[in-house]
């Protein structure tokens, strides 16, 4: 039996969303491996005294700064990296979403083809 082209157009995309799905879900895991760096980084510098010289990496450099430019910057990077992880995880339910509706038409399509 021959799959109809609609069907089999259908089927691309379906693939073509699973790839999508698996690369945001790929993103998302990046993001919350960086938001735990930043978290325990920030967790250190908190533990220093404001008086502890500190650096920070640009590129293969350690430019020395002050501790409130650390802190402050250290705290705005995991604002930002939260708001990417929502953003991001919002992306990815919207794709699970659409896959499980392609699925379900896919489905219903072939079984309609069989009769």
């Amino acid at each position: 039996m021959e799959i109809p082209e609609n069907i089999q157009e259908q089927l691309n995309q379906f693939q073509q969303l699973q790839q999508q799905a698996q690369a945001v879900t790929m993103q998302v895991q990046n993001v919350e491996v960086q938001i735990q760096e930043t978290e325990k980084a920030l967790e250190e510098l908190k533990k220093t005294d404001e008086n502890t010289e500190v650096f920070k990496q640009a590129g293969t450099l350690l430019i020395k700064v002050e501790y409130k430019d650390a802190l402050a910057d250290m705290e705005d990077k995991l604002e930002t990296l939260e708001l990417r992880k929502q953003t991001m995880t919002r992306q990815e339910e919207r794709v699970m979403k659409k896959l499980q509706e392609m699925q379900t038409a896919i489905q219903s399509a072939m079984q309609g083809m069989g009769q």
